[in-house]
């Protein structure tokens, strides 16, 4: 199972299908818990660090955007895929070191 994707308009754009960023699912996940919706919460929560860590197994880098519809390293938009990206780092320590809501 994928995480969020950003949008589900497939232009071949760096912010539409088939990726998925690391603060569009940290801005997720906070306001389904702000609403209570908790176990889609941690799902998401647990989707993302799965993908993550899937990832960085194959390359040995945390990297920008994902493909979360094929569960891959993103590509495509208007400059080549940034590797150790500061904003997948960061979401991905706060899931980790964040107790299941």
């Amino acid at each position: 199972m994928g995480v969020l994707q950003t949008t589900l308009i497939n232009t071949s754009q760096q912010w539409d299908s088939p990726y998925g960023w690391a603060p569009l699912q940290w801005i997720a996940f906070q306001g389904l818990i702000n609403y209570g919706f908790y176990q889609l919460a941690n799902e998401i929560r647990s989707r993302w660090l799965n993908l993550n860590q899937r990832i960085y197994q194959q390359t040995g880098k945390m990297i920008e955007k994902y493909n979360v519809v094929q569960q891959i390293e993103g590509g495509g938009g208007n400059y080549p895929l940034q590797d150790g990206f500061r904003w997948t780092n960061g979401v991905y320590l706060k899931f980790i070191f964040l107790n299941k809501i």
